[in-house]
């Protein structure tokens, strides 16, 4: 079979199981940057020794243990803590003095994955003195990343990058403060998530949920096409309050959106975003 005709099929193939996976499992993948969707299937095939998509899609439709295996292809869990320092530090030094003078916060962390983000947010919180009138959601529409997150645990090999990142965004102690380190591993502090919730959520198709003073959802819309984008932060939009803030991902913008005249820069290199009062 000539090989256009063979990567047509495989198109078709995709968009099928997509469909299939909505209708049976109700997680919307269509909104996803294809390309990189094909990528997942790609080492999927590899995984379930499926030669093409139409035999995976048998199996994922009648096993939903399968399903389960699949869905860590198809929602990358790639995180660090204090990922991208700029942004962490930008956030200390420009939106917390701001976030400061509300009695209480609501900070959403939107597709939070493992949880690198989580905690992240939580050490930084606690160094200001806001944690203890936080209230954290952390979501991720992966139920094994949303576990993983919740247990705190990371290997301790990870620990000697993130006290770097740690420290370039402005940490005011050692990493290992917040840590036990047992076994090969870290165990952070129950004290960081004591006002964190974790809780399943589809950027693809749920709704609002919370009024929240600040978001951040890094590295998520990349994998989306720009309609699901533009539904991503019309939702955002509506769920801050009145001058809440949005920080996103270093290689995503608002620039280019349908939205972007909804918000103002305030630190417009790390991708922090203010909401205009006229939303």
């Amino acid at each position: 079979m000539p090989h256009r005709k063979k990567a047509q099929i495989a198109d078709i193939e995709q968009c099928l199981l997509l469909d299939g996976i909505y209708h049976r499992y109700h997680y919307d993948f269509r909104g996803y940057a294809q390309a990189s969707i094909k990528r997942s299937l790609e080492a999927a095939l590899v995984s379930f020794d499926c030669r093409t998509i139409s035999q995976l899609q048998d199996r994922i439709l009648h096993d939903p243990s399968a399903f389960s295996v699949l869905l860590g292809y198809l929602t990358i869990q790639v995180s660090e803590m204090f990922r991208d320092p700029e942004y962490f530090l930008a956030l200390r030094t420009e939106v917390i003095p701001l976030l400061r003078t509300y009695p209480s916060l609501k900070v959403w962390v939107a597709g939070c994955s493992t949880g690198e983000e989580v905690y992240s947010m939580a050490i930084l919180l606690q160094e200001e003195g806001l944690l203890e009138r936080s209230l954290i959601y952390a979501t991720d529409i992966n139920p094994q990343a949303l576990r993983t997150a919740e247990q705190g645990i990371f290997d301790i090999d990870r620990m000697a990058e993130f006290s770097g990142h740690y420290l370039r965004a402005g940490g005011t102690k050692s990493l290992s403060a917040y840590y036990t380190a047992r076994y090969g591993h870290v165990v952070f502090d129950k004290e960081l998530r004591r006002n964190v919730v974790f809780a399943d959520h589809s950027l693809a198709t749920d709704s609002v949920f919370s009024e929240v003073h600040l978001i951040s959802c890094r590295n998520v819309l990349i994998y989306f096409d720009t309609e699901l984008q533009n539904r991503v932060l019309e939702l955002f939009g509506q769920s801050l309050c009145h001058r809440g803030f949005l920080g996103l991902g270093a290689k995503e913008s608002l620039r280019f959106s349908k939205h972007a005249d909804n918000f103002e820069n305030v630190a417009y290199k790390e991708r922090i975003y203010r909401k205009k009062s006229r939303l």
